[in-house]
């Protein structure tokens, strides 16, 4: 289909999402991409947050990515991530929880790796949640 590009999302774990879809929108490293058929070539770093794909059958998938690697070719958009998670799967408590047990290491970290470490967690966790939220106004 020349009006569509293929689209595989992939996790640490397993193959989140692939098929075709008429765009990807997500949270690069200086911004947010939106990604059509035939998009010009880009390797990239990605932010923790929300791949919104817009299906080749009009329908939309979510998937919430803890950062990553993402790749463009024309014809195809691979997102590598250690953690990907399907918007449907996303639960509230376990990332309320997590975020909080983030903020406790924050607050007791002791040495600047254990800071950085805890920052970072805590910057997923957040995304996360407002991934979920955003994902949650959608349905």
């Amino acid at each position: 289909m020349a009006n569509t590009i293929r689209v595989d999302v992939v996790s640490a774990e397993e193959s989140i999402f692939s098929g075709e879809a008429k765009f990807v929108a997500l949270p690069g490293e200086a911004g947010e991409l939106g990604i059509f058929p035939r998009h010009t070539p880009l390797i990239t770093r990605i932010r923790p947050g929300a791949v919104r794909i817009e299906t080749a059958d009009g329908g939309e998938e979510f998937v919430f990515v803890a950062g990553g690697i993402l790749e463009v070719q024309p014809d195809c958009v691979t997102v590598l991530s250690d953690t990907a998670i399907r918007g449907k799967d996303l639960d509230d408590e376990k990332a309320a929880a997590a975020k909080s047990a983030a903020e406790e290491a924050l607050k007791n970290a002791k040495s600047e790796i254990d800071i950085a470490m805890a920052q970072s967690e805590l910057a997923v966790m957040a995304a996360q949640l407002a991934a979920l939220r955003k994902y949650r106004q959608k349905k």
